[in-house]
């Protein structure tokens, strides 16, 4: 539980904050109980299939950066991890936040790529930084476009025989006839013009508010890739002269000492910390167990 002095500390940079910056990253999803990326269960075992034997793999960021599976194989775990992405439940993580946030000036950076965010937050209020599995492009890129792939998902998934989408029906560019991919960060992620238009969004919301009285609350942002929201939000904090940054995550709650003064960290679980700034109830969540955690430092 975290402790009373920083919770009414953190409402209180909530309450006078002129805008709020929220960076939210894989943190967020594993609080809500999205953890297959990172660990072995169920609805790893159920996307996995045969895969996660035959290949001795027990997570899906493994399995994905396994090179033996076939190209029908891959697409198969993509198309189910997609189809999944559209089928799940909202995590409460995001249900919370957006309580929270209710009737502030705020936007949204996001390293996620599972479309939560967008569950409960409008879409013009959001810069996804590395992507989103709700769409393709092709691998190549031949050209500057992405593609929504809900449709082609739900009828793909139900042609995957044997943990394998069959050769011929592996989708591909209209263009240039090279395999499409998933609009997610890799050698090949596409910052075409759509995604241009949503950075731009965010630097304007940035620079509007650059001496108000701003707020970077950053959760659950780890080491594996600092340099999209945690690194910016410190930086931005010593140079804002009204800013304050804090960071909650169990793991990686780290102030440089150039900002302790205007810094909040906050070493514990997001859900019980936003269900604490709500006044909520925490009777009955699991308490942050560091050794069945996912340490986002690793590199894959």
């Amino acid at each position: 539980m975290v402790s009373k002095e920083k919770i009414e500390l953190l409402r209180q940079k909530i309450d006078e904050a002129d805008a709020i910056v929220v960076g939210g990253a894989s943190g967020m999803s594993a609080a809500s109980g999205f953890v297959f990326y990172y660990q072995e269960d169920d609805v790893f075992r159920r996307m996995a299939g045969g895969l996660a034997e035959k290949y001795d793999r027990h997570n899906m960021f493994d399995l994905f950066y396994d090179p033996r599976p076939s190209r029908g194989e891959q697409w198969a775990l993509m198309l189910r991890v997609i189809h999944y992405i559209y089928e799940c439940y909202t995590g409460e993580t995001y249900t919370d936040l957006a309580e929270l946030l209710k009737g502030k000036d705020y936007y949204i950076a996001t390293t996620n790529q599972d479309a939560q965010f967008y569950r409960v937050f409008p879409a013009g209020r959001i810069t996804r930084i590395q992507g989103d599995w709700r769409y393709w492009q092709c691998s190549r890129p031949c050209h500057d476009e992405i593609y929504d792939n809900k449709e082609k998902v739900y009828r793909l998934v139900r042609e995957i025989m044997d943990d394998a989408l069959p050769d011929e029906l592996i989708p591909r560019c209209p263009h240039c006839g090279k395999e499409l991919a998933p609009w997610v960060r890799g050698y090949t992620f596409l910052e075409g013009e759509y995604y241009q238009r949503e950075m731009k969004r965010y630097l304007d919301f940035l620079r509007a508010n650059s001496r108000r009285k701003v707020l970077f609350l950053e959760l659950g942002v780890g080491m594996m890739t600092p340099m999209f929201i945690k690194e910016p939000f410190m930086n931005m904090t010593y140079q804002f002269p009204n800013a304050f940054y804090a960071t909650v995550n169990p793991q990686h709650a780290i102030i440089p000492k150039e900002i302790a003064r205007k810094s909040l960290a906050i070493s514990d679980d997001i859900a019980v910390t936003l269900k604490q700034l709500l006044g909520k109830s925490t009777a009955g969540m699991k308490a942050f167990d560091a050794k069945e955690a996912f340490n986002p430092s690793r590199v894959y």
